[in-house]
């Protein structure tokens, strides 16, 4: 007689996975390879996830780090993350054909710091330090005009230019609850600090997390599907962790699941980082059914329908 699986319910956050700017990034290294054929270079992964960026390498698509390693009579494409202001320069200059597809999100927050440039402020930017997204960012505007903060702690040994004439922004991948301590440090320490308008964490990143909240307090367990290196992916484990949940797993893929770690559990929560794609899903999904008998209970905290256009240079014949 076969072995009964343990009940399980799994609580299925959404929104997850593919955002909106991710998607627009795919289509836009697909829709590259169509018009010019193979090989079509990528500067940095187009978004973090391995095996998105291993599926367009199938078809075509060289990632490289540096445009350097880009021969001039290929197209090249930016990354979604957003580049410094350097290298579309260089790109032109060396006569390339190239396409951003720097998030429509993060290209506002780089309007947003030339505009405060404009005026004479000087930035701070509220992000992680090495991430492409912080670079990309801090590359808009020229040298020591735009100082980062990571931690509350970073604020009280900013040095700036002049206390009264200081703008902020922030990565679009933060968790929203430590972005406000960072914010509520800048505005003790520098009262008349301009903040954006509307807030610079996306909607995306802001949905997800809204979603681990609602599930977390009932989940023994989290599972996010998302890499090592994808900022709003480590962001909804923390937020996780925050909001309740004791045990988070960030796994790439189902092989990469610590089953002994969720022995004995009941309820786990899963979602999926903005970049991992939903068949990666479908897999874990699937992989907990083999060992569970699996009841899965959908925790929606927000719909979607956000739709990005892909350059116009794509939409045109070749």
């Amino acid at each position: 007689m076969p072995e009964s699986r343990p009940p399980l319910t799994m609580l299925l956050a959404a929104p997850r996975g593919f955002c909106a700017g991710v998607d627009r990034a795919i289509k836009i290294v697909e829709m590259a390879l169509e018009k010019w054929g193979a090989p079509v270079y990528v500067r940095h992964e187009i978004v973090h996830n391995r095996y998105v960026v291993d599926g367009l390498r199938d078809k075509g698509a060289v990632f490289v780090e540096e445009l350097d390693e880009c021969p001039p009579d290929r197209p090249v494409i930016f990354s979604a993350h957003g580049v410094p202001k350097a290298v579309p320069a260089k790109a032109a200059e060396r006569e390339m054909v190239y396409v951003d597809a720097t998030c429509p999100l993060v290209s506002k927050v780089h309007i947003e710091a030339a505009r405060h440039h404009e005026n004479g402020l000087q930035m701070v930017m509220i992000g992680h330090a090495g991430h492409p997204e912080t670079l990309g960012t801090m590359g808009q505007l020229p040298d020591g005009e735009v100082l980062l903060v990571e931690t509350p702690e970073d604020v009280a040994g900013l040095e700036v230019r002049d206390p009264e004439k200081l703008a902020f922004i922030t990565q679009t991948t933060l968790s929203i609850d430590d972005t406000v301590h960072i914010v509520d440090a800048l505005r003790r320490r520098f009262p008349s600090i301009i903040g954006p308008h509307k807030e610079d964490i996306c909607y995306a990143t802001t949905n997800r997390q809204e979603a681990v909240k609602a599930m977390a307090p009932r989940a023994d367990a989290m599972l996010v599907i998302g890499a090592p290196n994808s900022s709003n992916s480590k962001r909804l484990v923390e937020v996780g962790a925050n909001a309740g949940c004791r045990y988070s797993q960030l796994v790439q893929r189902a092989a990469d699941i610590d089953w002994r770690a969720l022995e004995g559990i009941r309820t786990i929560g899963l979602t999926a980082g903005a970049s991992a794609p939903e068949v990666l899903v479908n897999e874990v999904i699937d992989a907990f059914r083999e060992r569970y008998d699996v009841t899965v209970e959908t925790i929606e905290t927000a719909t979607e329908d956000v739709e990005f256009k892909v350059p116009r240079v794509l939409r045109e014949p070749a």
